[in-house]
C-alpha cells in the first residue's frame, strides 16, 4: 500500500444492493465469520439490511461503501459497513461490522467506511459506545479498529452467527467523548 487512501462515501442500503452482498458473501471474506451463507440467508440479511435502512429510529443502519469519482453520483461499490443495536454486557450499545470486496482491498477503504459509520452512529445521538468484535485471527479487520481510534477491551466468546462461537477481540469506540477538563 502506497499510503494513499481512497476516497469513499457511503450510501444507505437500498433493494439494489442484493448482488453486493452476494459478492461480500465469498468464501475468502466469510472465513472469519464461520463461512458463506445460503441464499435464503443472504436474501432474509438483505431484507434486514433494506428494513435497517428505513428505520430511521436510531437503532442502526446499513451502507454500501462507494469508491467516491469526485461528483457525488457515480461510483462502484467496494464493500459495505453499519451499525446496530446490540445489548453488550447488560448495556445497550451499538456494534459496528464492515466487508471490503477483494479488488478493493489494500487501499484504506475499509478504514475510510468505519470512519464515515462512526459520525453516522454519533449523529444518533443515542447510544455512547460502538463496539467491533473482530475474530482474534483477523487481522486486517482488528488493524482497522486501531487506525479509527477504537480501543481493545480484551478478547472474548462472540456468537456469530447464532449458535456458532467466535474467539473475538472487543473494541470499543466512546462515541461521545468528554472534552477537556474546565480550567
Amino acid at each position: 500500500m502506497d499510503g494513499k487512501t481512497t476516497p469513499v462515501r457511503i450510501v444507505p442500503w437500498s433493494e439494489e444492493d442484493l448482488g453486493l452482498l452476494r459478492a461480500a458473501n465469498a468464501p475468502a471474506l466469510m472465513n472469519h465469520l464461520g463461512g458463506p451463507e445460503t441464499e435464503d440467508q443472504l436474501f432474509t440479511r438483505h431484507r434486514r439490511y433494506v428494513e435497517m435502512s428505513a428505520d430511521r429510529t436510531g437503532r442502526g443502519r446499513m451502507f454500501r461503501i462507494v469508491v467516491d469519482t469526485g461528483d457525488g453520483e457515480g461510483g462502484e461499490p467496494a464493500g459495505t459497513v453499519g451499525f446496530w443495536e446490540q445489548t453488550w454486557e447488560d448495556e445497550q450499545v451499538y456494534e459496528t461490522g464492515w466487508s471490503v470486496l477483494p479488488g478493493f482491498q489494500g487501499r484504506g477503504i475499509a478504514t475510510a467506511g468505519t470512519r464515515a459509520v462512526v459520525e453516522a452512529a454519533k449523529a444518533e445521538r443515542k447510544h455512547r459506545f460502538l463496539h467491533a468484535f473482530p475474530s482474534v485471527a483477523n487481522g486486517p479487520s482488528n488493524a482497522v479498529c486501531r487506525k479509527v481510534g477504537f480501543v481493545l477491551v480484551g478478547e472474548c466468546d462472540f456468537e456469530y452467527p447464532p449458535g456458532n462461537l467466535l474467539r473475538s477481540n472487543d473494541w470499543c469506540l466512546d462515541l461521545v467523548p468528554l472534552g477537556p477538563a474546565p480550567a
